[in-house]
């Protein structure tokens, strides 16, 4: 079947999903309406640093780019050595029936209950116990988030110098943007094209003037962790910005080069027209684990993302202008993030002339993962005249911002979750947003130290950690739901699924690492394997605390009913 077919019918799914089914879900299941108060308008919320009312398209450009990170990029990539239909059919009806719901109702309901983090919605929705668990599992996420990005970033930095300086322009003028949006309060729209023009122009400068740290390191120095290391620091001072001066201006300008981007790649896909390269399924491929479970963490944020939840409640719905917009914000940017995610797969399963090389074997396909994208991307560019280095080059930058953007996101979510964590055990200094912010970004440098052979079991980790999180986040709102009298199904499947597949997906590869300690197949440290035993810990913990709590609201039910009948 030719792969502009697929991509047709599956880009279909995508808009019946959101003509449908986010209806039933806005309308049906939370009843939104714009005659309720956003936080951004309460007069008792609003700071215009953190809870400012915004446009709707500008606060989708923000959410968007802050969700479609790398991770829609790796994980579909990575994953492909299964073959590429079941990664395409967990992309799209993953997307579609479970992240999408789940990223809307984490908006909504934070925007009903005065912009709370889903930590505080824990506590509000359920009990105090299950916030302080659920803020110490965010805190694993974003380490381990902190370190899977920056070491991506490090990797096309390394093998794609033409991209340094376009990226590092773009910050630039992201932030004049800022400024002088902040001071003249106009209209955003015709800077942020003309400075996506200005970015594009300037990648002819990264091609004449490539940016390498080899040359400048010492010898056996590894530049990846180089990158990595930098790219932290950077982390840690933009997330202390305020989101009008950094975080708005260069998300809305990475919304227009995501629209430009895609287009391209489909306009691309469409004029070359490739076959598959990789078959439809590979079960036994060298090295890898089992298609079933680990598929399901392996791609995380390209169908269901805990993260999501978290920049929903932790940013965009202190920012939300109407109730209403949460469908278009919340579902309507998974959809666009499930969409970059089929082109990634696309990208490297027909893009990439020597797949079979490319995914002889796990370890392989897994670090170079996001590099293979930005080969096979490339390839459907110069489908439309672009030479080699500038299509690598473009598609390079456009990887890089939205994991950089990502990055900056998770350390401010990650500086609320130690302050929050701060305050829940009387930690004073916890509450000095610097310190919560080096508490925040450091621990994340040993693993960039471990270097680049842990690459798989972080990504393993982070995506069992995600998914945790998103089951999690999914059982408060079946609390919520289920308090209201709401329907409970859209919310209930996709709970028990997630949190079965995450549990398997963590045994299985906690024990297959420990057996692999001292041997040469070994990739994880024991760094990394006491993280997956504390998140599989937490993960049962998480377990119980649900039982407990479907076991209360069941008492609760039956005593009501005795009570009125």
């Amino acid at each position: 079947m030719a792969v502009t077919i697929a991509f047709t019918v599956l880009a279909l799914f995508y808009f019946l999903g959101y003509r449908g089914y986010s209806r039933i879900i806005t309308e049906k299941v939370f009843g939104l309406s714009n005659q309720e108060r956003t936080p951004a308008h309460d007069p008792n919320l609003r700071d215009d640093y953190d809870y400012i009312p915004t446009n709707r398209h500008i606060l989708w450009g923000h959410h968007y780019t802050s969700i479609a990170g790398a991770a829609p990029i790796i994980g579909p990539t990575v994953a492909v050595i299964w073959g590429w239909g079941p990664a395409l059919f967990w992309i799209v009806f993953g997307t579609i029936f479970i992240g999408a719901v789940h990223d809307f109702g984490a908006l909504a309901l934070s925007a009903r209950k005065d912009g709370q983090t889903i930590g505080g919605l824990a506590a509000s929705v359920i009990n105090p116990r299950v916030h302080v668990l659920f803020q110490i599992i965010v805190y694993f996420l974003v380490w381990v988030v902190l370190a899977v990005f920056a070491f991506a970033i490090g990797i096309l930095f390394d093998r794609y110098p033409a991209s340094v300086i376009p990226v590092n322009f773009e910050i630039i003028v992201a932030i004049l943007i800022g400024i002088t949006f902040r001071k003249k309060k106009g209209g955003i729209l015709i800077p942020s094209v003309l400075a996506l023009i200005s970015l594009y122009a300037m990648v002819a400068v990264g091609v004449i003037f490539p940016v390498s740290l080899t040359p400048i390191l010492s010898e056996g120095a590894n530049p990846v962790i180089a990158w990595a290391i930098f790219l932290l620091i950077y982390a840690a001072i933009a997330s202390l910005m305020p989101v009008w001066l950094l975080l708005q201006p260069r998300d809305y300008i990475n919304s227009h080069q995501l629209i430009v981007g895609l287009t391209a790649l489909i306009l691309g896909l469409v004029v070359l027209n490739p076959e598959m390269n990789a078959p439809v399924i590979n079960l036994h491929p060298k090295g890898a684990p089992p298609l079933f479970p680990i598929i399901f963490v392996t791609i995380a944020c390209g169908a269901i993302s805990g993260f999501h939840g978290l920049v929903s409640s932790g940013t965009t719905s202190k920012q939300l202008d109407r109730m209403e917009d949460a469908r278009f914000i919340g579902y309507g940017g998974m959809l666009g993030e499930g969409t970059l995610a089929l082109i990634a797969t696309l990208a490297v399963a027909a893009g990439l002339p020597e797949w079979g090389t490319e995914y002889a074997e796990w370890n392989a396909s897994g670090i170079n993962a996001i590099a293979n994208f930005v080969a096979g991307a490339g390839n459907f560019l110069e489908a439309l005249l672009l030479p080699t280095e500038w299509a690598q080059a473009v598609v390079a930058i456009l990887a890089i911002s939205f994991a950089a953007t990502s990055m900056d996101t998770g350390a401010r979510i990650q500086r609320l979750v130690v302050s929050e964590l701060g305050a829940a055990f009387n930690i004073a200094p916890l509450k000095n947003r610097y310190i919560a912010t080096l508490v925040a970004v450091g621990p994340a440098i040993p693993l960039v130290m471990a270097g680049p052979k842990v690459w798989l079991p972080l990504w393993l980790l982070f995506g069992t950690t995600n998914q945790l999180i998103g089951g999690m986040t999914l059982l408060i709102l079946f609390v919520y739901l289920y308090r209201n009298g709401k329907p409970l199904l859209h919310i209930a499947i996709p709970m028990v699924f997630l949190v079965t597949m995450t549990t398997g997906a963590m045994i299985y590869s906690i024990l297959t690492w420990i057996s692999k300690v001292g041997t040469e197949a070994a990739s994880a440290n024991w760094l990394t394997i006491l993280i997956g035993i504390a998140i599989l810990l937490l993960e049962i913990w998480m377990t119980v605390e649900a039982v407990l709590i479907l076991q209360k609201l069941r008492s609760e039910r039956l005593a009501l009913a005795k009570a009125s009948g």
